[in-house]
């Protein structure tokens, strides 16, 4: 009763009111520094929101310089192919009436010449083209036109000589055939691959064009 007498003693009531405006005053100055956190991260929010705004402002327009570039790059796509056609047809006009001529120089006696030749077989699931194909009784000569051969081309062009093995044992056909690739522009790389590779190639030369048998360390492949 004594210490519970003692401690009503000291809590005057100037005490407990100073208590009492102490802690609305911390509560105040917090509730303060609440308000403004809270002010500081609506402005941060508002400055987020402006900048995702114009980072989307941004994205549109890359879009649409994407879309205008693959536009631009459809159309030259399309412009170079039609060129590639033209400068092979071209190739093939230049090349053919003189091929017959040339090839004799290398010792062979090819009797008859074709353009576009279509070879087609549903059975066998071969359907491919042959820019030129010159002919004898014992060989067959078959001719790729490109403006500027690339690796591609000439494995292309690998794979349809087999095709046309195949097609010519069907029909009893036991002449052997050769290969040929003919360019305006040859690279040095793409030139060497297809002489490894047995082809023979033909490539400008001065005002005409010149053959350039596999030989030496290559040699000419028979299919």
């Amino acid at each position: 009763m004594a210490a519970a007498e003692a401690i009503g003693e000291g809590l005057t009531f100037e005490k407990v009111w100073a208590a009492i405006q102490a802690t609305s005053k911390e509560l105040s100055e917090r509730t303060k520094a609440t308000d403004e956190q809270m002010k500081a991260t609506d402005e941060r929010m508002k400055a987020t929101d402006e900048q995702l705004k114009a980072l989307g402002e941004f994205i549109k327009g890359i879009g649409e310089q994407i879309k205008d570039t693959d536009r631009q790059i459809k159309e030259t796509d399309k412009q170079i192919g039609k060129l590639s056609r033209r400068f092979g047809e071209t190739v093939e006009y230049m090349v053919v009436p003189n091929l017959v001529a040339k090839f004799k120089e290398l010792g062979f006696e090819f009797e008859r010449s074709h353009r576009d030749t279509k070879i087609q077989s549903r059975e066998h699931t071969i359907f491919t083209e042959i820019d030129v194909f010159l002919e004898n009784g014992d060989k067959a000569m078959v001719v790729e036109t490109k403006v500027k051969p690339s690796i591609d081309d000439i494995n292309y062009h690998i794979e349809r000589m087999e095709k046309l093995r195949v097609y010519a044992d069907v029909r009893n056909d036991t002449r052997k055939y050769l290969g040929a690739i003919a360019g305006v522009v040859f690279g040095d790389s793409e030139k060497t691959y297809a002489l490894k590779k047995g082809l023979y190639v033909i490539e400008p030369s001065g005002d005409t064009f010149a053959i350039i048998e596999p030989k030496g360390e290559y040699h000419p492949h028979e299919w």
